[in-house]
């Protein structure tokens, strides 16, 4: 009689858990300090607006992506663009650039995540804005 073990099961590991957000909040956290310091030495000012840029970025982003699916896709597709749109102006304002330019810069990447947003949750949803099944 031959005896053998039963193979476990495969966990799949889902990178939209914690672990997504944290790691774009980790590289917006090292990514802003650099830009704010012009190639001086790294000050406490500059790190804490690295930790505090970081844990921000990745609570909105751990925030849409775990409660964005109660929003209708319109609402969702804007809060995207409006996260994104705040993050880029806000690194762009950090590099000395007026707040009018980084302002425009923010809103033109902000209506463009925004508009792709919502092109991709109107594609992959039903009427009722449940997953499209395939």
């Amino acid at each position: 009689m031959a005896a053998h073990a039963a193979v476990p099961a495969r966990r799949s590991v889902h990178l939209h858990g914690a672990v997504l957000p944290a790691l774009i909040g980790i590289a917006y956290g090292l990514y802003a300090p650099v830009i704010s310091r012009h190639g001086g030495a790294l000050t406490w000012g500059q790190l804490w607006l690295g930790i505090i840029s970081a844990i921000a970025v990745a609570g909105a982003v751990y925030a849409l992506r775990t409660y964005g699916h109660l929003l209708p896709r319109e609402a969702r597709g804007t809060a995207w663009g409006a996260v994104a749109g705040g993050a880029i102006g806000f690194l762009y304002s950090l590099s000395g650039a007026s707040i009018l330019s980084a302002s425009v810069l923010g809103l033109i990447v902000g209506v463009g995540v925004g508009a792709a947003a919502f092109y991709l949750f109107y594609t992959h949803e039903d009427a009722e804005g449940h997953p499209a099944p395939y």
